[in-house]
C-alpha cells in the first residue's frame, strides 16, 4: 500500500488549542499552493492507493481538489478523503468534492455541545454540525467521519454521551475521539483552560470506548472506531508502518526506505521549484517501529520472546494475548507509551 497526504495549510480562523500548522486563507496564496503542489506531485510517477488531504481546512479549497486529483494516478477502488469544518461545507463545495472523486469526508465536530463548542472556539454549532453530516450524506457520501475531543473544558461523561448519541443517530461510519492535549504554542497553551485532570481524562476516555462500541463503532486503533468494513485505509497505511509521501508545509513522509518532512513554510513552499525536505531518519529501525505503531492497533504485533519476555513486567490488564499477537486493551491505550517503553526496554 501507498498512501499520499496532501497537507493543505489554510483555515478561516486558528482553533485556540490547534498546533498544526496553517494559516488565514487567501484564494490567492490558495491558487499558488495548488500549483506549488502539482509540480512537487510530478516527482512522484506511481500510483497511490489512498489519498488524504488534511490540514489547515483543505475543504476551503475545494474547487481546486479536482484538479490536483487529475494529476494523481490511483486505482478505481482508491480511498480519498478530505477533512472539512462544518462551517465552510455547503452543497456548492460538496457537490465540488464529489465531482472530484472524493469518496470520504472527516469532519471536524468536536462536540455536539454549545458550551463546549464555544470553549474550544469553533465557528460552527451543533445544530449546523447536524446539518453538515446530513447534506454530505444526501449528495451521495457514504463514507464520514467525524472527529470528536475528549477532556475539554465542562466537559462531563454525560454531556460527552450525549455528543456520542447525536453523532451515532447520523449517517457516519467512522468517528475519531482525541484527548485535548495543551500544546505550549498555541493560545491555550500560553493561557491554559480548565480541563479534567487525568483521572477524569481517563473516564471520559474509557466512556467512549463503551458508548461507541455500543452503537456498533469498533476500535481499531488508540482514537479511532469504524463499523464494520469503514476503518480509515489511509491512516492504517501509517500504523503498519508502510509507504507514504507527505506534501505541502509540514508533511510528512515514509518513502523508499526514508523518513523525511517539508519544512513548515507556506511562502517557502510555494516559491520553491520543488518542496524543501529534511531527512528525519534515515534508516528506522523497523522492528523498533513495528512495536511503536502496531500498538496503537487493536490487531496488536506479533509475540515474539523478547516482547514476551517484557510483557511480565506489564500488568495484565493492559494487554491481550491472542492468536500468537499482542495488543493492548483500552486501558492499556491508555498508558500506551509508558508500556511501549517498558517493552523496548
Amino acid at each position: 500500500m501507498l498512501g499520499l497526504y496532501i497537507h493543505v495549510p489554510f483555515c478561516v480562523r486558528k482553533c485556540p488549542y490547534c498546533d498544526f500548522y496553517s494559516e488565514k486563507f487567501s484564494r490567492e496564496k490558495s491558487e499558488k499552493f495548488a500549483e506549488a503542489v502539482l509540480r512537487n506531485l510530478a516527482r512522484y510517477p506511481v500510483k497511490f492507493d489512498t489519498v488524504y488531504f488534511g490540514g489547515g481546512t483543505p475543504a476551503l479549497i475545494s474547487g481546486k481538489i479536482a484538479e490536483i486529483l487529475r494529476e494523481v494516478d490511483y486505482p478505481e477502488n482508491a480511498e480519498i478523503t478530505v477533512e472539512c469544518n462544518p462551517d465552510v461545507v455547503n452543497e456548492k463545495v460538496l457537490a465540488e468534492l464529489k465531482n472530484a472523486g472524493v469518496n470520504r469526508l472527516s469532519f471536524g465536530v468536536q462536540s455536539l455541545d454549545e458550551n463546549e463548542l464555544k470553549a474550544l472556539g469553533r465557528l460552527h454549532g451543533t445544530e449546523s454540525a447536524k446539518k453538515a453530516i446530513l447534506l454530505a450524506h444526501s449528495l451521495g457520501f457514504e463514507n464520514i467521519s467525524a472527529d470528536i475531543m475528549l477532556g475539554v473544558p465542562r466537559q462531563t461523561v454525560k454531556s460527552l454521551e450525549q455528543t456520542i448519541d447525536g453523532l451515532c443517530a447520523l449517517p457516519i461510519t467512522h468517528v475519531s475521539a482525541y484527548l485535548l492535549k495543551i500544546e505550549p504554542n498555541t493560545p491555550f497553551g500560553k493561557n491554559p483552560p480548565e480541563i479534567p485532570d487525568e483521572d477524569g481524562q481517563a473516564e471520559l476516555y474509557l466512556a467512549a470506548v463503551e458508548q461507541l462500541e455500543k452503537r456498533g463503532f469498533s476500535q481499531y486503533e488508540i482514537s479511532n472506531f469504524a463499523k464494520n468494513g469503514f476503518e480509515s485505509r489511509h491512516n492504517l497505511i501509517y500504523w503498519r508502518a508502510e509507504q507514504y509521501v507527505g506534501i505541502g508545509p509540514a508533511a510528512h513522509s515514509y518513502y523508499n526506505g526514508k523518513r523525511f518532512a517539508v519544512t513548515g513554510n507556506l511562502e517557502e513552499f510555494i516559491e520553491n521549484p520543488v518542496q524543501r525536505e529534511i531527512v528525519t531518519d534515515e534508516n528506522p529501525d523497523k522492528y523498533e517501529e513495528k512495536i511503536l505503531l502496531g500498538l496503537r492497533l487493536r490487531e496488536g504485533i506479533p509475540l515474539d520472546e523478547r516482547i514476551e519476555k517484557r510483557l511480565r513486567l506489564i500488568p495484565r490488564e493492559y494487554f491481550r494475548v491472542e492468536k500468537g499477537r499482542v495488543s493492548l486493551t483500552p486501558k492499556g491505550f491508555l498508558v500506551s507509551n509508558q508500556i511501549i517503553a517498558a517493552i523496548l526496554g
